[in-house]
């Protein structure tokens, strides 16, 4: 059956969506203006959950703004995930600065992701949360295609 204007995503829909991402004070944190739309499969679990919730029900050409709390977005912050690292722990050709990413393997091959939060000659504070934890996030979504 094909699409209609009326037609509604809904799980198993392939949708493509345009959105912008802001914080509470309003700094826009990503966006899909500009380039193609996100697309992504509804029910797969590719996305946060409150943002795929929300494009459930939606019909193309809709727009939507909402706010995902940030238990339901990247978590709460940890604050035991900031941790003092040796400087000689990084490699000496990687020159350092303040909210550069850094990548480790972890003990069982995964990757580990961590933010510099600060450093000097002798140690390094390395944040392993996502730069988004702990912040509510608001999308302005729109729905451009169900494929």
């Amino acid at each position: 059956m094909a699409n209609t204007p009326t037609s509604e995503a809904k799980s198993g829909d392939t949708v493509k969506v345009h959105y912008t991402g802001t914080l509470n004070d309003g700094t826009e944190f990503d966006s899909s203006r500009g380039q193609e739309p996100l697309e992504f499969t509804l029910g797969q679990g590719q996305m946060i959950s409150g943002f795929e919730e929300a494009v459930v029900g939606m019909a193309p050409g809709e727009n939507k703004t909402i706010t995902i709390v940030s238990g339901e977005a990247y978590g709460e912050r940890n604050e035991s995930m900031v941790q003092q690292v040796p400087r000689t722990a990084i490699p000496p050709e990687i020159e350092l600065t303040q909210g550069m990413l850094l990548q480790a393997q972890g003990p069982d091959g995964e990757t580990l992701r961590f933010t510099v939060a600060d450093f000097n000659d002798e140690e390094v504070t390395v944040d392993g949360n996502h730069p988004l934890a702990g912040r509510d996030l608001t999308f302005q979504l729109e729905l451009v295609q169900i494929a």
